[in-house]
């Protein structure tokens, strides 16, 4: 990993939200829009209120037989994890380890508590040694047991 990296410097810029009261069709058709598998949710204020992926529309909605254009994004909202631009390289891969996540939003602190970014495994895998990726990899995905 390069010295002093940061996790502005890691992240994929020019994220876009889905709003909290747009239905998961809206996000499905995004998320097709854009070719993500994620989005973030952001509220009436433009803050980030969670994420949801495209497994969420699937097994939270779709498999239970609902139809996506009645459930509003904001329902699937979940516990959220987001780390701060200038957080060193270290802290976001302790972040994502530590909470078994693939996707990380990136937040300027310093300029309004603003969504500038998404760091994913790919941004991970251009930055990481191959080291880093395969002990990433073996604390994301183990599982319990």
């Amino acid at each position: 990993m390069a010295k002093n990296l940061r996790a502005r410097d890691i992240m994929t810029d020019g994220v876009q939200c889905v709003g909290a009261h747009e239905s998961l069709l809206d996000a499905a058709r995004m998320m097709r829009d854009l070719k993500v598998g994620a989005l973030p949710i952001c509220g009436d204020n433009n803050k980030l209120m969670g994420l949801i992926t495209d497994r969420d529309i699937i097994i939270k909605c779709v498999a239970e037989g609902i139809d996506p254009s009645t459930v509003q994004a904001g329902t699937l909202d979940g516990e959220l994890h987001w780390i701060d631009a200038e957080a060193d390289a270290a802290e976001v891969l302790q972040t994502m380890e530590s909470h078994q996540i693939k996707r990380l939003p990136v937040i300027d602190v310093g300029s309004g508590h603003r969504l500038i970014g998404m760091i994913t495994e790919a941004n991970l895998a251009k930055n990481l040694s191959d080291e880093q990726i395969a002990e990433f990899a073996s604390r994301v995905y183990a599982t319990a047991g």
